[in-house]
């Protein structure tokens, strides 16, 4: 059994924020998952470890296979998932990911020895902030999904090493719904994870060096371009 997750989890990102048959459209009309990503995602499923849900599974195919990014950034591997799907829908991409959770570092890399055969992707163990202060610049896609309540502490250090015209994907940015309501009506075990995802849209979305977008997929994406060398988060 995996046990890091299944004690401790954030059900708030298990809640979509779009119409429940809506969902069941995206998710059971969508073109499924076969092979290896199938298994993986079963897996995940099968013990309680988050992963993205179909909906924006099948949005990061379309949206990789026509970026066809080089160099890939990833906070928060978990057991290799997303990572893994990365690289089919890129296979000319390098992707290095980050987890500091050891028994999901642990998972990813005998899922990475396994289903990896490019050898794309590379798992780097610790804490992000740490980890990305050593990284080059020069990666044109990264992803996060991590601590919620840390996106705008690791997306400086992101816009720092993405070139201009990279793009940052940020999950589960929505919490249920939760950001729309007022704090005091968040549960106050939520509200350190509320305070940072308002920090994030503050920082981000009406930028002048950003483009930044919201898409209502699973708990919410956020999206954003970095336009300029040199960006400023206030």
């Amino acid at each position: 059994m995996v046990k890091s997750y299944n004690e401790y989890s954030n059900h708030n990102m298990r809640r979509p924020i779009v119409k429940p048959e809506i969902v069941a459209l995206m998710r059971g009309e969508q073109k499924a998952l076969t092979g290896f990503l199938a298994d993986v995602e079963a897996f995940a499923h099968a013990e309680n470890i988050p992963v993205i849900p179909h909906e924006t599974v099948v949005y990061f195919q379309f949206l990789l296979q026509t970026l066809q990014p080089k160099k890939i950034l990833e906070i928060g591997t978990a057991i290799g998932f997303s990572a893994l799907l990365m690289a089919q829908a890129s296979p000319d991409a390098s992707i290095t990911t980050i987890e500091r959770n050891p028994e999901m570092a642990t998972l990813a890399r005998e899922n990475l020895a396994k289903y990896d055969s490019a050898q794309q992707i590379e798992v780097i163990e610790g804490d992000a902030i740490d980890v990305l202060a050593s990284l080059p610049d020069g990666y044109d896609f990264a992803f996060m999904d991590s601590a919620k309540s840390k996106y705008i502490v690791f997306l400086p250090e992101i816009l720092n090493r993405l070139s201009v015209g990279g793009i940052v994907l940020i999950d589960d940015v929505f919490q249920g719904g939760d950001v729309a309501k007022p704090i005091e009506e968040v549960k106050r075990n939520q509200r350190g994870i509320y305070r940072g995802l308002h920090k994030l849209f503050d920082a981000s979305l009406t930028h002048p060096y950003l483009t930044a977008t919201l898409v209502p997929l699973g708990d919410g994406l956020l999206m954003i371009r970095k336009n300029a060398e040199k960006v400023d988060l206030v």
